[in-house]
């Protein structure tokens, strides 16, 4: 198996976790995203998305890094996606709870505006209010992270036991920390976090997204 990828990206990163964690043999190929070499041939022409990550095995193709955690958890028998009818479908619910709720209101309206030019609004004010909408959802997504997520005592987003929807949900999470957000409003966020960044994968699959926030420490980000 191979497995086109970048460091830098957030959807990559719990795809290369996942598959560090789990000793899963596959090659990683890195796309230079910083040089375009997404959207040029070859590899435009094997993902028509022209993103990354994509997983090739064999003759088979899978985009969507969700996706591509669920098939390599099936694939390998991993316990990280749950047999059990119920326990599999709360893993299912919360990282498309992260897919299609936080992520949008915290990486495309908070984060990235700020942080790549492509994503940035055409006049500052259109900028502020993007920036302003997307800090006002996330409080409202982050406290039903914090209560009902992982309220309870879990250690983790579905229980006791680390799942693929722990590897998602963080890389999603902390690349708000090269904007410099503070999660210490919300302490169960803020234990889980922490659990994550103990894992030992952590330090080497998140070398790069650290590097990038170094690099840009001295810039002003509205943050949570």
């Amino acid at each position: 198996m191979k497995l086109y990828m970048h460091p830098a990206s957030t959807t990559s990163r719990p795809v290369v976790q996942f598959i560090a964690a789990s000793s899963i043999p596959c090659d990683l190929q890195v796309v230079d995203l910083f040089s375009g070499e997404h959207m040029r041939e070859p590899y435009a022409a094997i993902n028509p998305n022209k993103m990354v990550p994509m997983l090739e095995d064999g003759d088979f193709r899978l985009t969507e890094s969700s996706a591509i955690l669920k098939y390599l958890a099936d694939k390998t028998g991993s316990p990280a996606y749950p047999k059990d009818l119920r326990q599999r479908a709360r893993v299912n619910e919360v990282m498309d709870w992260f897919n299609a709720n936080l992520y949008r209101d915290y990486g495309y309206g908070l984060i990235y505006p700020q942080v790549f030019p492509h994503h940035k609004r055409r006049s500052d004010e259109a900028q502020t209010a993007t920036v302003d909408w997307g800090k006002e959802r996330c409080k409202a997504w982050l406290q039903v992270l914090n209560d009902h997520v992982l309220g309870g005592g879990k250690t983790y987003l579905c229980g006791d036991e680390i799942t693929i929807a722990d590897y998602f949900g963080y890389a999603i999470l902390q690349v708000g920390e090269v904007i410099r957000c503070d999660f210490a409003s919300y302490p169960n966020v803020a234990r889980w976090m922490e659990t994550m960044r103990n894992q030992p994968t952590t330090p080497e699959v998140y070398a790069a997204i650290k590097g990038f926030a170094d690099q840009v420490k001295a810039q002003p980000f509205v943050a949570m």
